[in-house]
């Protein structure tokens, strides 16, 4: 448990306005408000605090709890269960890719790694080429992402590289590939690196720390608990917006439900749960879009044994990358990727890693001398890449189906190619790709060898994202999107979406600054449109 003075504590000390599902006192059956938000991640947040600070009353409804350092004890035992979706092991229909996205108060931002990247101006162009968003150039954003990163103090870190990210430079730069700092959204950072688990000093600038506190300071209302069931549509216009309390658990239905009533309506609960509560609600889809083109940057690992000790568990997860292999292949070639250097933790590397009984438990022994790469491929580009679909399971929960094929498996092999290149000309004494069938190489042509003859098959290849962008894609077209440029639906009046979902392709990058920067105008705008006043901007 931290020790250091807790920031929601002291708000609910003064009088927050937040109702859990678990309290004991039944809830109102019915809520009004100017505009009700599903979700308080990237984009729910940063829209409560445009909204609030123009003057609206503000209803946030989340579907996890709130959870703040008091609670963050550095244990993936804890944290995974209370702050993750499905306990961290959300998969696809076809169990072939492991998810891991956030489900508490500020969703991922609260318990993501800190890379904060603006959307690479190759994302953007391609998409004002094919999804007619001339809105969208770096130049256009520019503004956005400065009041972003000014609000969520991002910046590169200043601090020296862990081993972890060390053995990337080292490797790369034997190799002539390029490597850059990347830029963090924190403040004060103690540089503990267990920043998946929640910060426990309140230095990740998450939207638990930040803008959720400005809104709700502002007079905004917090529902935790509380899952988003349907909208109630009438004519093509939401009439309600049906809420389901959960239990204790927070996993079941306590029988309990409320109806929000809202002026407006926006969706910001994720590429995987808004694309599900618009088909749980009959939305009108004159076009057959809705959960279609839904892209992760499918994610492979490659680890490295070194004889000195790595330490992948301490300092900050993430501080180098490199886009070498995005920037040499066209946008729509070849799927390029993004090198990066993941944090080590032993539940997440044990339950990533293949094999079993002896071998497994070697791995583990040498746990504090492992260094690992992530190659995070850029889906969405290639004229074959069609992504995934979010599609509903029988009890109405939605399920991501994301076939890999030819096109992603070329990109797996390439990528784990050049990691285990790198990681070999970085001193490694053996390389493991992270594939069933692969063995640990003593040797970068031993390694080289086999990686060329893996078989590239589902749930052979170990392929993870934390990374979920599409699904409501926003387009000029109505026919090509879901929602408009300005972030409201094409079919549904009264109803925007202000999340990852909106995003044609995956990035190319990490998502979350991408999500400030364009949540931060699409907001902006809306609170001009329904206040029909000048509006202002994040704090």
């Amino acid at each position: 448990m931290s020790s250091f003075p807790d920031p929601i504590v002291a708000g609910l000390a003064r009088g927050w306005k937040v109702l859990d599902g678990a309290d004991p006192a039944p809830p109102p059956a019915e809520f009004d408000c100017d505009v009700a938000i599903v979700g308080t991640g990237a984009g729910g947040g940063v829209t409560a605090e445009v909204l609030a600070r123009n003057g609206l009353s503000v209803l946030l409804i989340e579907e996890g709890p709130l959870r703040s350092s008091r609670h963050f004890d550095m244990r993936e035992s804890q944290a995974y269960p209370q702050l993750y979706q499905e306990s961290a092991s959300r998969r696809t229909k076809d169990k072939g890719i492991n998810v891991m996205q956030g489900r508490c108060v500020g969703g991922s931002t609260t318990v993501n790694w800190t890379s904060s990247f603006r959307t690479p101006a190759r994302t953007l162009e391609f998409w004002r080429s094919r999804f007619g968003l001339e809105g969208f150039s770096p130049e256009a954003l520019a503004p956005w992402f400065e009041q972003a990163e000014r609000r969520l103090s991002i910046a590169p870190s200043v601090f020296e590289p862990n081993r972890n990210n060390e053995l990337l430079r080292i490797g790369a730069h034997a190799l002539g590939i390029p490597v850059a700092a990347i830029s963090r959204n924190v403040r004060n950072c103690f540089n503990l690196g267990y920043c998946g688990m929640g910060c426990p000093t309140n230095a990740k600038q998450s939207m638990l720390l930040t803008t959720i506190p400005a809104a709700l300071d502002l007079g905004a209302r917090l529902l935790t608990r509380a899952r988003a069931q349907r909208l109630l549509l009438v004519g093509g216009r939401p009439t309600g917006l049906e809420i389901e309390w959960l239990d204790a658990t927070g996993l079941q239905p306590s029988g309990r439900r409320s109806v929000v009533r809202a002026r407006h309506y926006v969706l910001a609960g994720g590429a995987i749960n808004t694309p599900g509560l618009l088909l749980r609600s009959d939305a009108p889809d004159p076009h057959g879009l809705i959960g279609t083109r839904t892209f992760l940057h499918p994610t492979v690992i490659s680890s490295a044994l070194h004889e000195e000790q790595v330490d992948g568990f301490d300092g900050a997860p993430q501080t180098l990358y490199s886009d070498h292999f995005l920037d040499s292949v066209p946008i729509d070639g070849p799927l390029g990727f993004k090198l990066e250097a993941p944090p080590l933790h032993p539940v997440l590397f044990s339950t990533t890693m293949q094999g079993f009984g002896r071998q497994h438990a070697l791995q583990m022994r040498d746990f504090r001398h492992t260094h690992a790469l992530l190659a995070l491929l850029r889906d969405g580009f290639h004229p074959l890449s069609k992504g995934g679909r979010v599609e509903l399971r029988s009890d109405g929960s939605p399920v991501l189906d994301y076939p890999l094929d030819e096109t992603i498996f070329d990109g797996v092999r390439r990528g784990l190619l050049a990691m285990a290149e790198i990681q070999f000309a970085a001193g490694a004494r053996s390389v493991v790709p992270v594939h069933e069938r692969a063995g640990s190489y003593d040797s970068w042509k031993a390694a080289r060898e086999a990686i060329v003859a893996l078989p590239m098959e589902p749930l052979l290849a170990r392929v993870v994202s934390a990374h979920v962008m599409g699904g409501c894609t926003m387009a000029a077209d109505e026919r090509r999107g879901v929602a408009r440029p300005d972030g409201r639906m094409h079919a549904l009046e009264a109803v925007s979406v202000h999340d990852g979902s909106l995003f044609p392709t995956s990035i190319g990058a990490n998502p979350q600054l991408s999500i400030y920067g364009t949540v931060a105008r699409l907001a902006t705008e809306l609170a001009a449109s329904l206040t029909g006043r000048t509006p202002v901007g994040l704090a």
